[in-house]
């Protein structure tokens, strides 16, 4: 593997949330529209290993930025999660993965309380990667719904693209892809017909 292929690739279970994690947000957004399906809630966490360059969200890299999280927000989540046109929580970051130490039991609570609700997640580590790495990363795996993976990767870049930024993350149906043994896409994924970079090539020719 290249050095420009492999630099923010860890080894399998080089990164652990009890290291890197401080417990901090940085944002929590109710009832938006833009990081899943339906009416969401969305909670971004502190702190990314990955450094994906052209990453949109780099003050989110740092462990000590933001907030920390605390029992009110949770309490304030599942309120808003109640709410009967409010179809899920999704998390979001920095790299969700990597704060599993105040992630975890507020997915298990959403799971006692309120299972009806779905849970999506965006991560930086591929399914494949996913699969070797930390009990406490595939305990919150377990938890999810759905699942949008990889790093970014700005060669890839395609605004055309559903909650994702570029062709090589894929939206996984989590439960099926567990009960199955291999990745199984959302079966929601309607993306654009033509990628930014095919609209801007004819917009040249008109």
């Amino acid at each position: 593997m290249s050095e420009e292929a492999s630099w923010n690739t860890p080894k399998p279970g080089e990164w652990k949330s009890e290291e890197l994690s401080h417990g901090h947000i940085i944002d929590y957004k109710a009832f938006n529209f833009v990081d899943g399906e339906g009416v969401r809630n969305s909670l971004y966490v502190a702190g990314c290993m990955f450094h994906c360059k052209g990453c949109y969200n780099t003050a989110t890299w740092s462990f000590r930025a933001g907030i920390p999280y605390t029992k009110e927000l949770e309490d304030q989540i599942m309120t808003d999660l109640e709410q009967p046109y409010v179809q899920g929580l999704t998390l979001l970051g920095g790299e969700p993965f990597l704060n599993t130490g105040i992630l975890l039991p507020l997915l298990q609570r959403i799971r006692r309380e309120l299972p009806e609700k779905d849970i999506w997640s965006w991560t930086g580590y591929t399914w494949e990667e996913m699969m070797l790495e930390t009990q406490d990363k595939l305990e919150m795996l377990s938890l999810i719904d759905i699942l949008v993976d990889g790093r970014f990767d700005q060669s890839k870049r395609n605004l055309m693209l559903q909650f994702r930024g570029s062709s090589n993350q894929r939206i996984i149906d989590v439960q099926k892809s567990l009960k199955e043994g291999e990745v199984v896409i959302w079966e929601g994924l309607n993306d654009g017909d033509n990628s930014y970079e095919q609209v801007k090539d004819r917009k040249s020719v008109v």
